[in-house]
């Protein structure tokens, strides 16, 4: 643990992965190995509908939830598919902005 100019101790720096899990259909975040937040989407042949995203409150205004979309949007790219943003959050983030007009199903 570190202090700061202070002298108050610091927290270690939290460690975000954000993992994509093709099986479970969804991407995932970890914060030093604790689930954190998930974006689940549904396959139906080359469409991807994106159903829920989500980050527990304890993780929250951290960027994590948009992370999450992005990851599957990395993923829809890398297999030709498309993406319908049912959830909200997905749905706010995605549609009509232009970087995201090549996947949007």
């Amino acid at each position: 643990m570190q202090n700061n100019i202070n002298g108050t101790a610091l927290e270690p720096q939290e460690t975000v992965c954000i993992v994509f899990e093709e099986d479970a259909c969804r991407s995932a975040a970890y914060v030093d190995g604790k689930q954190a937040g998930e974006c689940e989407f549904t396959v139906d042949g080359d469409v991807w509908t994106i159903t829920h995203t989500g980050v527990r409150s304890e993780y929250g205004g951290r960027g994590i939830a948009k992370k999450l979309v992005l990851k599957v949007i990395e993923a829809a790219r890398a297999k030709n598919a498309k993406i319908v943003p049912l959830c909200s959050y997905a749905d706010k983030m995605m549609s009509g902005k232009e970087e995201f007009g090549d996947v949007l199903g």
